[in-house]
């Protein structure tokens, strides 16, 4: 392990780009698929009161919690465990220990960035360390 990594001094900074940058592409699935906004043709027609409704609901809500830093730990843990089950419901039947060939190469890899940002926590420019100061 290496103590005197010249990076690390950017890890807040670099973390917070991680979550930033995944959050605004996850949101843009959620407007995708409630606003058509950008257009998706797989998304017309689709029920709003169903399991991708619901999605698109995760994805924009939990995409904008993320990407101002608040409440990063438990949005990102239940949006981890959205995309598992995205994963195997979706494309895993597929093949399921090849994510190039089934199409869930994006689901696998929200998953464990989200995973890893709940652990992690949010990094520089977040919400969470204005509002959660105190109980650090």
């Amino acid at each position: 392990m290496l103590h005197n990594n010249p990076l690390q001094r950017f890890q807040p900074i670099l973390l917070a780009l991680l979550r930033i940058t995944t959050a605004y592409m996850f949101f843009l699935h959620g407007t995708a698929k409630l606003f058509a906004m950008p257009h998706i043709e797989m998304f017309d027609n689709m029920p709003m009161f169903s399991m991708m409704g619901a999605a698109g609901v995760l994805e924009v809500v939990g995409g904008i919690l993320l990407m101002i830093g608040l409440f990063t730990r438990p949005v990102a843990f239940l949006l981890s465990g959205m995309m598992a089950v995205a994963y195997f419901m979706m494309h895993a039947a597929q093949a399921p220990l090849l994510p190039l060939m089934n199409g869930g190469e994006p689901a696998a890899l929200f998953c464990f960035i989200f995973l890893y940002l709940s652990a992690a926590g949010a990094g520089a420019w977040a919400l969470d360390n204005r509002l959660f100061a105190a109980n650090k």
